[in-house]
This record gives structure tokens, C-alpha cells and sequence, in this order.
């Protein structure tokens, strides 16, 4: 709950708090000044509050307040403006046991008009309510001498106080800046008060200020748009009331439950529904209406209204600095003479409003608002006043305002009852009556100023205080101005003679009688009328208006007009009606056109019954019956194979009925039948031919279908198949069509599945509802009529034929290698009725949640997102049903690039031998399937030589070993990955004892056998099955040993562990383990050294 913050603040003693509390009583403010009060004690509080009081000066004025609170509080006045110590002008009266207090007034004074305050206090805290005192100054029109003189001296006061315009101050601002609150005023403003806000602000470059409006105007409505569906109806700030000023707008809001503040210059403003508070909202279905209650300079500033943070709505509220030196004073008016208010101001003001009677008043036929050449002196005239014009009238400047009565006398004889302004038609009478308010008053009558006597044509009568004119045939001399005058009162009326289109009423009636006319033929429609010219013409035909063609003419004269319409179609029949207009008036007559045409066809015949002497039809009357009634019909037959139509009935015989017996047949032979309906026109088209009907005896209905059984089900549809029924001379005849009908388990009622009877003995219905249960039956039906139905034995469920589980994909995997991280994805296809049930396991266990299983009709799959060494296991699919189930398992291995192994160490425990040990990679706890490969190299051959593979301890004694000869070991790591990278070994060497030697050898010439490399057996062109394995080799030779690289479609393959590669004695193979899609293309071996550089190239193709 929100409270307003008071302007002044009363001060708490030391020790004390200050919380705000609410009153019941609308407009209380109340200050606590304890945490808690004690049980039983209670703050004050008012029950009844002072109410504002508007009166006359000299009058007795009071105010009463009844308060509360324990204990019982003391009870202070005060006033805004002065103080109340005077005991003659001021009395305060309290009462303890009722706990009314009142502050009286014996003598109210002009100057004690103010807000007064009421307190009321105890130890426990204060209440506080104000209210206000309005005094209407009286005795001000002594004379008019004294009036100018005070209005002299008031205008020359204001004048030396007045400072010019060059002596004001021009609030400084830097080049090219302008004030944030110029834009927000323009964002809301009418665009009549654009160049007086720029004016005012100093904006001068208009094509810029538009320009720039625009674009805050585009990126406001962005930020509306977000809160805001509708914003119309901007209405600024001004003032209503005395003392209260409005602004109101209409708002849809997206959000009805949004936030809207209120601002003022800024600084957040509280504001309630209460119209009591100093800020209020009401708001009424879309409009919202903002009041600032008890106005005062303090009020004055930038109004805006946000929701949710976005502005929507900015007003200036000015209050001019204006008091009026001179009140309206009250003024004395003697009926039907005009009343003038006047006052005058301290400061020009162009401007200020005026009320009567709590309403607004604007310039017009009942006042006139004028304001003096130096806006100082505002003058109200209430012209030609009534006894309705007595009340309170009030002159609003800025905040300040002043009122004062009108008294209307009512001196001698008047008028209760004025002329009225009357229409009359020429030849007519016209009646004038007015009412005085004695009846013992003569008055004389007067047309157009001249005064009028009794003729024959003219009657003057007087009953009572009624006076009437009566003018009997009126012409157009007749019209004018006429008055009654009566003791010095008179009143006023316009007669005005008029003389509209009218008509003859036996004209009328005959002209309304219906036109009745067949096809092709002429229509004519004439009427005579009587009135001032130009009388404009106009005919419709079914509101539409007709104009002149070749199908339609139009006559027109003063007197009469005509309507011709040429060869008229069944189209034309409807609502024919002719306007008469002229400047006094409108007449409409009304007609109707009926064309006649032939009828359209009947319904097709059907064949009620037949027989081999009559064949029975009936049929429906057309929808189209020519405009009128049918009085009979024609009927055709035509036998089978026959062009010849041949009438049924007599031609001079129409058939009356809607059925008829044809008794001309003869027995065996098939006929076909149409009808044609006859109106006053003749006979129209015929119907469409009815089926061939046989002429003889009605057939026995057939016997039941044999053998019905189910050929195919689905989910939605169902298959039958069946033998016709056997013949029985006498008992069944022979079936010429089925109908097929379905009933839900549910319901009791049979529904049939064709419409038509089927000819063929199979039948597939569409449209079930998977897995429900249904009857079904099939009956036959011949001309004789159904016969008896054929059930199926049991019912039927919606669904495929029972299948087992069976997998479906030959080629499933049942074991998977996946990089860690990578995704891990099994597709498992299969074919099951009904639909089955699909469980995952690993290892005999439900599957983890982040394992994603998704299912659809005859496939399942199974995801591992981000695949984990967790995540290897067996997983195993269960596909169940009600026929059976059926598993299959994957071993999925999540593992990554193994490790290397630790340090390589050699150690020789028998000559000849040498004991190779490493240390565990790292990944062998983890990975059961790492094992280790160990590779040679010696000084002589120079090329690595694998010596052990799939080893799964950490040692491996190497044979052979050479004195005088240097070795090389490397061991790797292989997972179902690939090799890791190698540990190596030092160099091992076994020095050769030998005996000394001499030999002399001539000495000989150096031999260089550097060579370039040269591919001496080159690649061979493979094609291999996919999932198989390809083996590719070449030979190669140069001096130096030349490096050997291998490339796929130029990328090379050296360190990509898919691929097994090497290079021994000059032999270079490449093994690809399981050969898929991936590797066909080109293979490239390039061999180099220091010599030169040599390529081989051939094609792999994959055979699917």
C-alpha cells in the first residue's frame, strides 16, 4: 500500500516513530507513533470528516468532525493562510461524550475563504484532515460609477506591476542542445501546437525537428508495442473544476495486469482510485482519466504516464501566476433581458473558463465570452434569460476561481408557452398556439412585422391563456415569420409551407396491384403525382435502380411518369418500386412484376413398385415453378435400346398426382421413365430418366453369403471376401448386390459401410480405430429386398495379422568400436503385429537417462550422445508381443587413442637372446582389449620388422641376435582403436672378439652406388566386396633407402590408424581392414631420398 508523503510534515517527539496508517474514512491521514500499541488502546481516527462548505459572505458557517481513539484525543484547528485566535470571528465547540468537535463562523468574511485543518491527537499518535472554505463575495454592484472606478484603479495597479517582455530572461542553453522535455512534450502533442512549443523552447529548424520527431516517434512505438496494443483520444492537462485539473487518454493494454506510474517532473508520484486523494485514476472500460485534486502552484510541471517503464503519454501542466482583482459580483436579471458577469485579473490572460450550474460554458446562441484588448478584463453574457438560468456561476483563472448567483425576475405578464417553429403542406392547415400566464391578457398577431387580422382562410382564437392562429389551405404566400405580442412580451414562429411529390390514392392502389406477364413480353408501370418542381424520378427494380437501355425506358414529366420494361425474363420479376424527391420531401410507391416461364424439371421417377402388368413411379415437384402454380404433369416411357420417347397419359389429360400406375408395359421387357411439369405457360423440360425398371413380378430376397472370411487387416482397415448366395426357385433369388455393415463393440446399432450395393463378392473397409473391436456382417439384396445377414464367426480387432518379433536388417553389428566423445548410435529394424514392446538393457540393466531411445513403426534406436568409457557395455533389444519376442545384443567399446607404454628396457640373459620390458600404458587398466606389438631394426637390414604382436604382459624375449650388430626395439600400444604412439629403445650392440687378420689389399678405386628411387614391381588395379578386407603391394629401389609415403586421393595415410602400412627389403604394402565406401578412389605410393623421387598409382573400386 502506497501513502503520500505531506507537503509539511509535523515533527515527532524524541524517542518516537512515524508510520503511516489508512483511515476508513476516505481522505484521513493518520501517523502512529508506537511500534505496537497496547491491547485496548487505540489510535485517533475521524469517523465523520469535515465537509467542504461554499457560502455566502455574512453567512453562519461550521465545520464538524467526530472523532475516536483511546485515549480520547485532543481536538486543534488551524488554517493554511492566517490563524483562528480571533473569538469573534471564530468559536470551537467540542463535545466529550459524544466526541463531536465544530469550528463555527458566526459572520463568514471574504478574506477567511481557505483549507482549514482538523487534529486530533493522543499519546499513540495524530490524525489529520483538511478542508475547504469557498465565500461568495457579495455587495460589489452599488453603481456603475464605482464599478469603473475600481476596475480604473485595478488596471493601473496591474499595469505597474507588470514587467515587459524585454526585461525577461532567456534561460540559457548550449548551441544544438535541446531539452529532453521538448521532445517528450511533442511525442504527445497535436501538431496545431507544434510551433508554439518550439517557440517556446527556441527551435527554429522545423525540417530538422520533424525529421528528428519522426524517428523518436518510430522508436517510441517500438517500445509501446511491447505493453501497449491500442493508444488513441490524447487529451492534455487542464482544468475541470475549481480546484482540480484532469488529463485522460484511451489505452488497450496487452498485459491487463501491467504496471502504470505516474510521474511528475521525474519523480515518481503515488496515485489511488480514490478521488479524495491529491492523485487519482479512474478508469472506464479503455479510458483512462488522471485527476490532480486540490490545486495549487506546487501542481504546475511535466505530467507522464509509464508502463511498465515505457512512456506512453507526456502533458505540460502551466498554471499562470493570475489572481483577479476584481470577483464576478451576483447580478439581478429580469426575464428575456440579458445578465453580464465580469472580473478582472492581475496578469493578461487570453483565456479563462467560465461554468454555470456545474457545467462548462461555451459561446454560442445562449453566451457570449469576450475578453478586453489587454486580456485583463473577461466578461460571460447570459443572453434573453429564463428562470432555468438561476444558479451559481464561476470564472476559472489558473487555480483561482470566483463565483457568484443569478437571480431572474419574472415582472408582469409571460410567456409559459412560446410559438414553435411549423411545417405545413400546401392546401393543408396549419395551427400556431402560445400559452401567457394570465388569461385575462389581449395580444395582437403579426406576420413578417405586419400586423394580421381574421379572415376566412385565417382564425384567430383565444382560450384562457391559450392563443391560437389557425391558417386553413395553405399556399406559399402563407409562409414567413409570425408574432405574438402581449403586454410587452412576444414570441416567435417560422411557418413554412412545403409542398413534397404526392399521390392519388386510387391511383396508388391500382398502381399496386401486381403486373402479371409471361416470358418475352412487355411490362408497363405508369403513375400520376402532384408537387414542386424539379421533382427528381427514380425507379428500382429489387432496390436496384434502373436506368434507360435497350431493355429498359424511362418517361418523365411534371406530372406523371412510366415505366416500360421490353421482352422481360424470369429474372425480372421482383419488388418494382418508383421514388418521388423533391427539396421538401420523399414519397416511395410500391409494385411487384411477375413473369411467367415454363416450369423447370422434376425430380428423377422412382419406382414405387412393379409388376408385370403396372409399374408404379413417383417423384418431387420442381424447385422452379415458373412464377406459378403447376397444374399437372407428363409423363414418357422408352424401352430399353429404343431413341423413341412415347407419352403415358392422354396429352389433354395431365397427370394431377405426384405418382403414377403405368399399366401399357409389357411382361419381360425393361422401360426408363421421365416426368415433365405443366404450369399456365405449358409444359417445361423433362427429368432426368429414371433407372430401367422390368415389368414383372417382384422377386424373392436373396439368401445369405457363403464363406465370409477376413483376406487382410491394418490398423485402420479391414479386407472380406465371400460367395454369393445359391439360388432357390420359390424360396431365394438370385443376389444382384451386397452391403457390408460394421458395429462397434460398444454400440448396439448396425451402420452400413456402402451406400450403393456392391457388385463384386470383396470388400475392404477403411476408417477404423487402431486395436478397437468390431462385429461385422454382409447382406445380400436383389430387387425383391434384403436378405438375411452373415456374421463373422467372432469379432475383429483392428490390426495387422499377428506377426512375431523378427529382425529384419541381415547385416546388424553385433560389436562397435566408438571414440570417446563421439556419438554412439544403433539402428535396429524389424517387423511385429500387434505393435510391440521395445526394451534396452546393458548388461542385463535398464539403460542409463542418458541414453536416448527412440521408437516409431519398425525401427528403434538407440543414442548415446557424447559416449563415455562408462558407457561400454553389452546392450541388449527385447522386441515383445502378445505372439512372442525376439532379442539382439551389441557389445559397444568406448575407448580412445591408447596410450604409449613406459621406458623400454633390454637386458641379455642367454647369448643370442635379448629380454625386451616396458611398463603398462597407462589405458591398460581401463581397456581389456589393449595389447602390445614389439618391432626390430638392425644395422643391417635397416628396415623395422614386427617380432611380436598381441601380447598382453610387459615382457618379450627376441632370438637371433647377432654379435657385432646394433638393435633397435620399439614397443606400441594397440587398442580397438588403433597403435599408439612408440616407446623406444637404446640402442643395443654386442661386440665380436676376433683375431687379428692381415691382408694387403691393392688399392682400389671409390664406387658410388647412389641411385633414385624406381618402383621395380608397380601397384596392381583392386576391387574388392565392401566389409572385406584389401591388401595393396608394390616394390621399390634407390640408394639411399628411399622414404616411402602412401596417399588416398592425395591425403596422405602415413598416421592414419585406419590403415595398416609397411615398408620391408624395398616391399611396401598397405592393408585395409574392412573396405567401405570411404575408401574408393585413387591410391598413390611416392618414394624419395637424396637422389631423386619416384610415384606408382592405381584404383581401388568397391563392389557392393
Amino acid at each position: 500500500m502506497k501513502f503520500r508523503k505531506s507537503k509539511d510534515e509535523e515533527p515527532t517527539a524524541p524517542g518516537q516513530v512515524a508510520i503511516r496508517k489508512r483511515s476508513r474514512v476516505p481522505g484521513v491521514m493518520i501517523t502512529q507513533f508506537v511500534e505496537e500499541i497496547p491491547e485496548g488502546k487505540s489510535h485517533p481516527d475521524f469517523t465523520r470528516k469535515p465537509i467542504a462548505l461554499t457560502i455566502q459572505e455574512g453567512k453562519f458557517g461550521f465545520f464538524k468532525a467526530i472523532t475516536t481513539g483511546d485515549p480520547t484525543p485532543t481536538v486543534t484547528w488551524a488554517r493554511n493562510n492566517g490563524d483562528i485566535s480571533d473569538p469573534e470571528r471564530y468559536n470551537v465547540l467540542d463535545d466529550p461524550l459524544t466526541g463531536e468537535h465544530q469550528l463555527q463562523m458566526p459572520n463568514v468574511g471574504v478574506d477567511q475563504a481557505d483549507t482549514y485543518k482538523c487534529f486530533a491527537n493522543n499519546e499513540f499518535g495524530r490524525a489529520v484532515v483538511t478542508v475547504t472554505l469557498n465565500v461568495i463575495e457579495v455587495g460589489f454592484k452599488k453603481s456603475k460609477a464605482m464599478q469603473e472606478s475600481r476596475l480604473e484603479k485595478a488596471v493601473a495597479d496591474l499595469k505597474k506591476s507588470l514587467r515587459t517582455r524585454a526585461d525577461r530572461q532567456k534561460e540559457e542553453r548550449k548551441d544544438g542542445e535541446v531539452d529532453d522535455k521538448f521532445w517528450e512534450l511533442l511525442l504527445s502533442a497535436d501538431k496545431k501546437d507544434y510551433e508554439s512549443i518550439c517557440a517556446e523552447y527556441g527551435v527554429t529548424d522545423f525540417r530538422w525537428m520533424l525529421k528528428k520527431l519522426n524517428e523518436k516517434k518510430k522508436e517510441m512505438e517500438e517500445q509501446r508495442s511491447q505493453y501497449v496494443e491500442h493508444l488513441t483520444n490524447l487529451r492534455h492537462i487542464e482544468i475541470k473544476t475549481p480546484g482540480c485539473a484532469e488529463f485522460e487518454f484511451e489505452m488497450a493494454l496487452k498485459d491487463p495486469n501491467a504496471k502504470i506510474f505516474l510521474f511528475k517532473d521525474g519523480v515518481l508520484v503515488p496515485f489511488n482510485n480514490e478521488t479524495d486523494e491529491k492523485h487519482s485514476l479512474r478508469q472506464v472500460g479503455r479510458k483512462f482519466i488522471f485527476s490532480v485534486h486540490g490545486l495549487n502552484p506546487e501542481d504546475a510541471g511535466l505530467y507522464q504516464v509509464d508502463v511498465e517503464g515505457v512512456n506512453v503519454f507526456s502533458t505540460d501542466f502551466k498554471i499562470p501566476m493570475v489572481d483577479f482583482l476584481v470577483k464576478i459580483q451576483e447580478v439581478k436579471a429580469v426575464e428575456r433581458q440579458d445578465a453580464v458577469f465580469e472580473c478582472v485579473l492581475s496578469a493578461p490572460l487570453p483565456k479563462i473558463s467560465w461554468v454555470g450550474k456545474n457545467a462548462s460554458l461555451v459561446p454560442g446562441e445562449k453566451y457570449d465570452i469576450t475578453v478586453s484588448e489587454d486580456m485583463l478584463i473577461h466578461r460571460l453574457v447570459v443572453k434573453d434569460c429564463m428562470t432555468v438560468d438561476k444558479g451559481i456561476y464561476a470564472a476559472m483563472a489558473g487555480i483561482k476561481s470566483c463565483n457568484a448567483w443569478l437571480l431572474v425576475d419574472h415582472p408582469g405578464v409571460h410567456f409559459i408557452g412560446g410559438l414553435s417553429d411549423i411545417y405545413a403542406i400546401i392546401g393543408q392547415t396549419a395551427e400556431l398556439e402560445c400559452k401567457l400566464s394570465r388569461e385575462n391578457c389581449d395580444g395582437i398577431w403579426y406576420k413578417d412585422g405586419k400586423e394580421i387580422t381574421a379572415t376566412d382562410d385565417l382564425k384567430i382564437i383565444k382560450d384562457g391563456a391559450f392563443h391560437k392562429l389557425i391558417i386553413t389551405n395553405c399556399t406559399d404566400e402563407d409562409n414567413g415569420k409570425y408574432r405574438f405580442e402581449a403586454d410587452g412580451r412576444k414570441t416567435e414562429g417560422i411557418l413554412v409551407v412545403e409542398d413534397p411529390p404526392r399521390l392519388n390514392p386510387d391511383d396508388l392502389a391500382k398502381f399496386s396491384e401486381p403486373v402479371i406477364i409471361k416470358v418475352g413480353q412487355n411490362a408497363i408501370f405508369k403513375l400520376d403525382f402532384v408537387g414542386r418542381e424539379p421533382t427528381k424520378v427514380q425507379w428500382y427494380n429489387e432496390g436496384e435502380e434502373l436506368l434507360e437501355d435497350n431493355h429498359v425506358k424511362i418517361e418523365r414529366t411534371s406530372s406523371h411518369s412510366r415505366l416500360l420494361l421490353v421482352k422481360c425474363q424470369r429474372k425480372d420479376s421482383g419488388e418494382i418500386k418508383l421514388k418521388l424527391k423533391n427539396e421538401f420531401g420523399t414519397i416511395e410507391a410500391l409494385s411487384r412484376l411477375i413473369v411467367l416461364a415454363y416450369p423447370g424439371p422434376p425430380s428423377t421417377p422412382k419406382v414405387v413398385s412393379a409388376f408385370k402388368n403396372c409399374i408404379t413411379l413417383s417423384w418431387i415437384s420442381p424447385a422452379n415453378t415458373g412464377g406459378t402454380n403447376i397444374v399437372g404433369y407428363n409423363m414418357d416411357k422408352r424401352k430399353r435400346g429404343s431413341n423413341i420417347w412415347g407419352q403415358v397419359n392422354p396429352p389433354d389429360q395431365p397427370i394431377k398426382g405426384k405418382q403414377y400406375d403405368v399399366k401399357d408395359v409389357v411382361e419381360g421387357m425393361e422401360y426408363e421413365f421421365r416426368v415433365s411439369a405443366i404450369n399456365f405457360s405449358g409444359a417445361g423440360e423433362p427429368s432426368t430418366p429414371s433407372e430401367f425398371v422390368m415389368a414383372r413380378d417382384p422377386k424373392k430376397p436373396p439368401g445369405k453369403i457363403i464363406d465370409l472370411k477376413v483376406t487382410d487387416s491394418t490398423y485402420t482397415s479391414l479386407s472380406l471376401n465371400w460367395t454369393k448366395p445359391k439360388e432357390e426357385e420359390g424360396v431365394q433369388d438370385e443376389a444382384k448386390g451386397y452391403f457390408v455393415e460394421l458395429r462397434p463393440a460398444e454400440n448396439t446399432e448396425w451402420g452400413r459401410c456402402n451406400s450403393n450395393p456392391l457388385i463384386s463378392t470383396s470388400y475392404t473397409i477403411l476408417g477404423l480405430k487402431s486395436m478397437a473391436m468390431y462385429w461385422v456382417r454382409v447382406v445380400a439384396t436383389n430387387e425383391g429386398g434384403d436378405g438375411e445377414p452373415q456374421d463373422l464367426d467372432n469379432y475383429i480387432i483392428a490390426m495387422p495379422p499377428p506377426v512375431r518379433p523378427n529382425f529384419t536388417d541381415c547385416k546388424m553389428k553385433s560389436f562397435m568400436v566408438v571414440r570417446a566423445e563421439n556419438s554412439a548410435r544403433i539402428n535396429i529394424n524389424f517387423e511385429a503385429s500387434p505393435m510391440p514392446t521395445i526394451i534396452w538393457l546393458k548388461d542385463g540393466m535398464p539403460v542409463s537417462k542418458r541414453v536416448t531411445v527412440s521408437n516409431t513403426d519398425g525401427t528403434s534406436q538407440l543414442l548415446i550422445p557424447s559416449a563415455q568409457r562408462s558407457d561400454t557395455g553389452i546392450y541388449t533389444i527385447i522386441v515383445k508381443n502378445i505372439v512372442g519376442q525376439e532379442t539382439f545384443s551389441v557389445e559397444i567399446r568406448v575407448t580412445d587413442d591408447p596410450k604409449p607404454p613406459g621406458p623400454v628396457e633390454l637386458e641379455e640373459n642367454v647369448p643370442g637372446t635379448l629380454t625386451v620390458s616396458w611398463d603398462s600404458s597407462p589405458d591398460e587398466k581401463r581397456d581389456d582389449h589393449l595389447h602390445y606389438i614389439v618391432m626390430k631394426r638392425d644395422s643391417i637390414k635397416r628396415t623395422w620388422q614386427t617380432i611380436a604382436e598381441r601380447l598382453f604382459n610387459n615382457n618379450f624375449t627376441a632370438v637371433n641376435i647377432m654379435p657385432g650388430r646394433e638393435y633397435n626395439f620399439r614397443v606400441y600400444a594397440k587398442n580397438d582403436i588403433g597403435l599408439s604412439v612408440p616407446s623406444k629403445s637404446q640402442t643395443w650392440g654386442v661386440v665380436r672378439k676376433k683375431e687379428k687378420f692381415s691382408l694387403n689389399i691393392a688399392p682400389s678405386k671409390p664406387c658410388n652406388f647412389d641411385a633414385a628411387p624406381i618402383f621395380t614391381v608397380p601397384l596392381k588395379t583392386h576391387t574388392s566386396p565392401e566389409k572385406y578386407e584389401c591388401y595393396m603391394s608394390c616394390a621399390v629401389r634407390g640408394d639411399p633407402t628411399p622414404y616411402v609415403t602412401w596417399y588416398h586421393n592425395n591425403v596422405s595415410l602415413n598416421t592414419d590408424p585406419n590403415y595398416y602400412i609397411c615398408n620391408s627389403c624395398g616391399v611396401c604394402s598397405l592393408l585395409i581392414l574392412t573396405v567401405g565406401a570411404r575408401n574408393n578412389g585413387e591410391y598413390k605410393v611416392v618414394a624419395e631420398n637424396s637422389i631423386g623421387r619416384a610415384e606408382c598409382k592405381t584404383q581401388l573400386k568397391i563392389r557392393e
